[in-house]
């Protein structure tokens, strides 16, 4: 039997959620990556810092 004009729309929403949650996920992956990058970028700045100081 053919799908029903309201399982067509299940599928379609079923599959605009999981493309949703899979774009979140990009996103927090993205956002830690550049989270990673400024705590070594900030750890580096400070030890330049205290490199000056010390001398």
């Amino acid at each position: 039997m053919s799908e029903s004009h309201v399982e067509r729309q299940v599928q379609a929403r079923i599959a605009a959620a999981k493309a949703k949650a899979e774009q979140r996920k990009r996103h927090r992956e993205e956002l830690a990556e550049r989270r990673r990058y400024g705590l070594q970028a900030r750890h580096a700045a400070k030890m330049r810092r205290w490199n000056r100081d010390q001398r």
